[in-house]
């Protein structure tokens, strides 16, 4: 599944359904969630389908970025049938990031 990028408006129809749900927050200033991204293609290509990632840009969507406390970036939430389950601060493994989509799964 091709990686979304998702807004305010649109977070909730995208995020908040059924099945499991990684959503990066990020900012195109930020070194750390540029190294992040090429791990999320791969991990978006490994997953296929059975996973979506979403992409929220803090600087342009301060609301969803607010609503779930996102102090630090990249960080990363992991959402279960509409509900976070898990949330990582930092650049993580792409092993890592699997292991913890596998807890949810």
């Amino acid at each position: 599944m091709a990686i979304v990028n998702v807004s305010d408006q649109t977070f909730a129809s995208e995020v908040e359904g059924q099945g499991t749900v990684v959503v990066d927050f990020w900012a195109p200033w930020c070194g750390p969630c540029k190294m992040l991204a090429p791990i999320l293609d791969e991990l978006s290509q490994d997953l296929g389908d059975d996973v979506k990632i979403a992409k929220v840009n803090v600087d342009e969507n301060p609301e969803s970025a607010s609503r779930f406390g996102v102090m630090s970036i990249p960080t990363m939430i992991f959402f279960k049938d509409g509900q976070p389950v898990d949330k990582v601060v930092g650049l993580n493994s792409k092993e890592a990031l699997k292991g913890i989509i596998a807890k949810h799964q």
